[in-house]
């Protein structure tokens, strides 16, 4: 059993430190740093201007899209990685599939730059 107990010590060492560290960095932003509010910190920010409308009102579908194409073009890049380091097991098949499936990609991000999706206004 005490062998079992002096095989877990590094990770509580670890554990330990890491709560510490964690601790100290929360608590010494409220010692360290300048407290001194005025009118215009306390203001209500948004986006680089006042806030003058409803919190609930409509945005820009652009937005979403935006959003949406960010996320699609994310999850690309995340299925890339893994490919390229297991493309030597994965073989012909692996690399025709990540081709077709970056096909599809190209030819849906071409649809949407034709729409005129990306476009800023």
């Amino acid at each position: 059993m005490e062998d079992l107990l002096h095989e877990y010590l590094p990770i509580l060492i670890f554990i330990g430190l890491s709560m510490v560290i964690g601790l100290a960095l929360l608590i010494a932003p409220f010692v360290v740093a300048p407290s001194k509010p005025d009118p215009e910190k306390l203001s209500a920010y948004e986006c680089g201007f006042n806030a003058f409308d409803d919190a609930r009102m409509k945005f820009d579908v652009k937005y979403y899209l935006v959003a949406i194409l960010f996320i699609i073009f994310d999850l690309e890049v995340a299925f890339l990685f893994p490919w390229a380091i297991s493309l030597g097991h994965v073989g012909m098949f692996g690399f025709w599939s990540m081709i077709v499936f970056l096909a599809v990609l190209t030819i849906g991000f071409t649809y949407e730059w034709k729409k005129g999706a990306l476009e800023w206004e």
